[in-house]
């Protein structure tokens, strides 16, 4: 690889904040989705749990296809402003008005609503990966040292964090405030300000942020090769299975809590706190992430995260449906420990596009990062239709008093199945194989030339 400036590491805090203002843009879709979408779609506009389900399945497998494509394309775009940072400026207007889409509700049969959901949800999320795939390999190219990626990933999830804060704490409030007893205007209104703010802090980062690292052959390669070097670089397969088995933890999770609060504990304004209190411990955790890795390499400390959180959301199974205080507590300390866990894992993204290089002689950090939001979007695809069918499987009704079988899915999609999901993160961590020792050597080989 080629360096722009003598200092590899060389990145101001400016840039670093500039660069976390970019996931804070993508966070205030994202979390909406994960945590709210599904039971907008349930409870709002009244379609069958079991066609949402099905309908996040279909789309978000098709969107998992779409980030690689947008990997290989960045990875051969060549402009004045670099191969990844043009994105931002190009994506961001058709990202804020595509989210707000989503909401838009037309007038439509329920056939015709249903429809709706699969366009304008494909729709987002192609504008969601034109944006977040190039935002996400950006980390690769401005620096070269490992640390330093590391850091810049703790500001990333620092953003991304404190957007979901934005999401989880105002959300509910604005669109009782703005709808004023209509739960459809309250939400597409709400939406609204939160794509004109998506879109101002896209064009933050890509006007404060610079690559610098660069092959140092403008090889273009073919895709076929870069695919073959990418299925056969194993720290990244590892990390596929990683990201398949915690995003299906999250996607499930997250679309189960309104439902928890609402049917099982007794009041949808609980959701508010709940998602609020685990955004509020991811943020911490987040914060708290270079101090945790003082004590041992990136996939040893994130295998016995995973494997504390996995008894605690278990846990949650058992609670009454009276102990409000307990599932705070419990939502707290499960986001504490999984704050830190996507700034390790991103921040090891990036040592595997290092380690494809030396291995395989191509730079396709493009493709590296692109295809990590592929796994990270199969298993939303994953969760969110396991979500939707489990609802349907065991006979929920949206706002209706629900039967003991109804509550005992929604209990299990909130505490057991997740845990069992992030289980299986834990297991594959194992064969991971690059060690912080051994992603030293490779970057200090690589800069040698």
């Amino acid at each position: 690889m080629r360096i722009l400036n003598s200092v590899p590491g060389l990145i101001t805090r400016r840039e670093k904040l500039a660069y976390g203002c970019g996931d804070m843009a993508s966070n205030l879709f994202y979390q909406v989705f994960n945590m709210f979408l599904l039971y907008y779609y349930t409870d709002v506009v009244g379609l069958a749990a079991a066609s949402v389900g099905t309908m996040f399945l279909v789309t978000r497998f098709v969107d998992a296809f779409k980030s690689p494509l947008v990997g290989l394309l960045a990875d051969r775009t060549t402009t004045r402003w670099g191969k990844f940072r043009p994105y931002l400026l190009w994506g961001a207007i058709p990202y804020g008005i595509a989210g707000y889409l989503v909401f838009l509700n037309p007038a439509f049969s329920v056939g015709g609503k249903l429809v709706y959901a699969y366009v304008s949800y494909l729709v987002v999320t192609m504008a969601y990966a034109i944006v977040n795939v190039p935002y996400a390999a950006l980390m690769g190219v401005m620096s070269s040292d490992s640390s330093e990626r590391t850091s810049l990933a703790s500001y990333r999830f620092a953003f991304a964090f404190s957007g979901g804060l934005i999401v989880t704490s105002t959300l509910l409030p604005l669109k009782n405030l703005l709808g004023q007893g209509n739960d459809l205007t309250g939400y597409r209104l709400t939406i609204g300000i939160f794509a004109v703010l998506a879109v101002a802090l896209l064009w933050c980062t890509f006007r404060f942020t610079r690559e610098r690292v660069q092959p140092t052959k403008e090889d273009k390669g073919s895709v076929g090769g870069d695919i073959r070097s990418l299925v056969k670089n194993r720290p990244w397969l590892i990390l596929f299975v990683v990201a398949v088995g915690t995003l299906s933890m999250v996607a499930v999770r997250n679309a189960a809590t309104i439902y928890y609060l609402k049917y099982y504990m007794g009041s949808e304004g609980k959701a508010s706190w709940c998602l609020t209190i685990g955004m509020l411990g991811q943020l911490i955790g987040c914060l708290l992430t270079r101090s945790v890795l003082r004590l041992g390499s990136k996939e040893k400390v994130l295998r016995v995260l995973i494997a504390m959180v996995v008894p605690l959301l278990a846990a949650m199974y058992w609670l009454p449906s009276h102990a409000f205080g307990a599932v705070l507590v419990l939502q707290f300390l499960v986001a504490l420990l999984m704050g830190p866990k996507p700034v390790i894992v991103w921040s090891m993204y990036a040592d595997a596009a290092d380690y494809g290089e030396w291995k395989f002689g191509r730079r396709t950090t493009g493709l590296v990062f692109a295809a990590a939001n592929f796994a990270n979007g199969i298993g939303l695809a994953l969760g969110g239709a396991l979500g939707g069918w489990m609802l349907s499987s065991v006979g929920f009704l949206a706002n209706s008093a629900q039967t003991p079988e109804a509550l005992v899915g929604i209990r299990l999609m909130f505490s057991v199945i997740p845990a069992g999901l992030a289980a299986i993160s834990f297991a594959a961590l194992f064969w991971y194989p690059l060690s912080d020792e051994r992603v030293r050597t490779i970057s200090k080989n690589l800069r040698r030339g």
